[in-house]
């Protein structure tokens, strides 16, 4: 019997993908829109494919309403829909509400629909942020410190939703609950509306800054991040369990020196900026301010967890984010 899964937030970057592929292996996939105008956008991004196999709901993370319908006929909830902002929100509860309220909404969906099988779009941010100085190498086992000053508003939704989601399965024995952690997604977009991730490899293309952050962030290839969501849908083996997705970490000016090296006629500058300088912007601008912490704190992290259930291990971290700059570069005409 074919499976439908339901896929919240398929308009989405890394939902897209999902998409595409779920479909490509034979399921059938219903996926959530806050507007059902972009449909469309999904139908042309995934390519064709046969009759009723991919039908859209109309949801929002912030409502009650369509989530009891939405169910009809699903035998897995993947849930993917979740704020990743540019820029930090003026006030923090603008999103972490919608992404704890939203994750607790579409499990407590699941649930009273007979729907054990969830899969839940994490992060990296939910694990490895800290004010550990010791070396550590972050694994399945951490949690990210919220009291660090370097916890985002980002960090804290999504460390604040898996959480929620955890003590929502421990509450309710027969929920089969896995996270899949990604850093900062590259690859190969399936369309031109590919969000937040991709704009930080644009602005590096683009030479938009005299100077990069020495930020450290983990770096994952989207066709990765989508394997771990689809085998630890299908393999029992992944229940309960955190799959970190990342290849390597690497700080802003590694990746800004990559896609340098890769597009030497373009004025990218690799440079570090100067620790003093981000500490004066940071009087003026909050996103600064908050990722202060983390400059010149490298992380490492244990993946040994997720590896089984990927085919030949992770795509390089620096293919991946060349992938992202040769689909931004071909999409602006070179």
């Amino acid at each position: 019997m074919t499976r439908t899964v339901l896929l919240t937030g398929i308009s989405g970057f890394i939902a897209k993908r999902i998409a595409h592929d779920l479909l490509q292996k034979g399921y059938h996939v219903k996926g959530s829109l806050r507007s059902m105008t972009r449909a469309d956008e999904v139908r042309e991004a995934v390519g064709p494919v046969g009759p009723g196999r991919l039908t859209f709901v109309e949801l929002d993370l912030t409502r009650d309403d369509g989530w009891t319908g939405a169910m009809d006929g699903v035998d897995v909830l993947m849930h993917t829909a979740s704020p990743f902002p540019m820029a930090d929100p003026k006030h923090e509860d603008d999103l972490i509400r919608p992404a704890v309220d939203g994750t607790l909404r579409a499990m407590r969906a699941a649930h009273a629909a007979g729907v054990t099988r969830v899969v839940l779009t994490a992060s990296v941010a939910s694990i490895a942020y800290s004010a550990r100085t010791d070396g550590h190498c972050y694994g399945p086992g951490d949690w990210s410190d919220l009291n660090w000053p370097g916890s985002s508003p980002y960090i804290k939704s999504k460390t604040l939703a898996e959480k929620a989601a955890r003590e929502f399965a421990a509450g309710h024995p027969g929920v089969q609950l896995t996270t899949v952690h990604p850093g900062l997604v590259c690859g190969t977009p399936m369309d031109r509306n590919y969000g937040t991730s991709l704009r930080l490899i644009k602005r590096i293309l683009g030479g938009r800054d005299p100077a990069q952050p020495d930020l450290p962030i983990a770096v994952v290839d989207i066709e990765d991040v989508s394997a771990l969501h689809i085998r630890a849908m299908e393999d029992d083996d992944a229940i309960g369990l955190r799959l970190i997705a990342s290849d390597d970490v690497l700080s802003f000016v590694e990746i800004a020196r990559t896609v340098a090296e890769a597009y030497t006629g373009r004025k990218i500058s690799a440079r570090k900026a100067p620790w003093l300088l981000l500490k004066l912007l940071s009087f003026f601008d909050p996103t600064v301010r908050g990722i202060l912490p983390q400059i010149g704190a490298g992380f490492a992290l244990d993946v040994s967890a997720s590896l089984p259930f990927l085919d030949g291990g992770f795509v390089p971290a620096r293919e991946a984010v060349l992938r992202s700059a040769r689909f931004i570069d071909a999409q602006s005409g070179g």
